[in-house]
């Protein structure tokens, strides 16, 4: 098997662990379910040749986990510090701008913003990681990224729709911020 075929295989694998992500309510399951996507997905760009993306990803899974322990304005400035110094460095192409600029929106909502605004501006930087996945032929990035944009667009109208109704689906979410 080539190294081509063993990143997409990679790169299914990610696919695999990311598609029930955005289902869950929970936002620390959430998070670190993303985490975990995202450290796989950023092996596969490694193995893809595409480095800034690679970088942006591991970072991700990184901030992912920290920012399930702070909320500190510092500690997202510093992960946007580093994306933007690490990846920047690592660019070739400027569709290689997307996952950064991609990074650096969800650096700022994991750790400044809480239920639906989280995942919209998560949805608002999935679209730049698809545009930059199906440039790179990562089948299984591709794949993942898209349905991201589905099923996060999809819960985002279903958890807008509960809260018009006036059933506040981050509820389990806002009791545990309210008992710290």
């Amino acid at each position: 098997m080539s190294l081509y075929w063993v990143a997409q295989a990679v790169g299914g694998l990610a696919f695999i662990v990311g598609i029930t992500m955005f289902i869950k309510r929970d936002d620390r399951k959430f998070k670190l379910q993303l985490a975990l996507y995202s450290f796989i997905i950023g092996c596969h760009f490694f193995l893809m040749g595409a480095n800034a993306a690679g970088m942006s990803a591991v970072l991700n899974a990184l901030r992912t986990v920290i920012s399930t322990r702070t909320r500190s304005i510092i500690v997202m400035f510093v992960f946007i510090t580093l994306t933007l110094s690490l990846g920047l460095s690592q660019i070739k192409y400027a569709v290689e701008l997307l996952p950064i600029a991609g990074t650096v929106m969800s650096t700022w909502a994991l750790f400044r913003t809480r239920g639906l605004t989280t995942r919209c501006v998560m949805w608002c930087s999935t679209a730049g990681w698809v545009a930059h996945n199906i440039w790179l032929g990562s089948i299984g990035g591709s794949l993942t990224e898209g349905s991201f944009l589905i099923v996060n667009g999809i819960n985002i109208i279903r958890f807008r729709r509960m809260q018009l109704r006036g059933i506040d689906p981050f509820q389990a979410e806002n009791k545990a911020i309210k008992a710290r």
